[in-house]
């Protein structure tokens, strides 16, 4: 039984999503480069990167998403839905690759290269600005990531959420910059390096148990939920892989080894429907058997 209905909505609607976050993050990071070349502040500029890495994460996950919407082929039976996870997964590659160039620019930084940075009112203004347009990004991206059941919009937020915090850690240096303290700027540099690595492990995380086919769902609840059905002696060899809204599952049951074929049938679909409802499957597969008696 599968359970495409709404499945082309969903994918236009992250797409939807995608598109105003990428208008918003393309503003913030310009704001944030503008200023960083101005004030010579490394973290400004560092911030400035990490947002130019959620910009080229939207456009990216753009053209995953566009692919992850399309149904199964002869090529990928399951169709196409990992892409979208793969594009979670890849955002963390980027990240790795802005926590070391913050950590070499911050190591600098600290030894005496570079100029030293100016803490203007600009500089302070517009990452406070920043702050605030990102705690709306978050939530709008959580929010409908969250309804629609997107990966990739769940890991995007996470990692536009990261840069809240490493937005406020750069206004706290540009702060103590001001009153005297110049390797504050390197220091929260740092900081915003760390931030980086966390939302990258807190991806990883959710994204490798579906990429290897972790089990899905409990085998305990879908056996549940076909032994309840009217017709059912036993269920076994149950499997599921998958993410929540694209859960795949397999399950064999056994009913009453007198019944004819389109009996059997019968209850095999109200079996199927009642998993994929009760899981939002995409598609669960029931095979039947003749009842040998050794069931419960």
């Amino acid at each position: 039984m599968s359970g495409h209905t709404g499945f082309d909505a969903r994918h236009r609607e992250v797409r939807k999503v995608l598109l105003i976050t990428f208008a918003a993050n393309l503003t913030v990071v310009s704001a944030k480069a503008m200023t960083g070349v101005m004030a010579q502040s490394l973290s400004v500029l560092a911030d400035a990167a990490h947002s130019s890495v959620d910009a080229w994460n939207n456009v990216m996950a753009l053209a995953l998403a566009s692919v992850a919407a399309k149904g199964p082929d002869e090529d990928h039976p399951y169709g196409h839905g990992k892409f979208e996870t793969l594009g979670a997964l890849a955002i963390v590659a980027f990240l790795t690759i802005t926590v070391y160039e913050l950590l070499r620019s911050a190591g600098l930084r600290l030894l005496g290269h570079g100029p030293q940075p100016q803490a203007t009112n600009l500089a302070i203004a517009v990452m406070l600005l920043s702050a605030s347009v990102n705690v709306l990004i978050t939530r709008y991206e959580a929010r409908a990531g969250n309804r629609l059941r997107s990966h990739i919009l769940l890991a995007d937020a996470a990692h536009t959420e990261s840069d809240v915090y490493a937005s406020l850690a750069v206004v706290l240096g540009l702060v103590l910059v001001r009153i005297g303290y110049p390797r504050a700027d390197a220091l929260c540099t740092l900081f915003v390096a760390m931030v980086i690595a966390r939302a990258g492990w807190r991806i990883v995380r959710s994204t490798v148990p579906i990429l290897v086919d972790e089990r899905a769902v409990s085998e305990d609840t879908i056996a549940r939920l076909a032994r309840d059905t009217e017709g059912v002696r036993n269920c076994f060899a149950v499997r599921s892989r998958g993410r929540t809204g694209e859960v795949f599952a397999e399950l064999t049951i056994t009913v009453d080894r007198s019944l004819n074929v389109e009996e059997a049938h019968r209850i095999a679909d109200q079996v199927e429907q009642r998993v994929a409802d009760a899981l939002s499957a995409r598609d669960v597969v029931v095979h039947v058997e003749p009842d040998d008696g050794s069931g419960p």
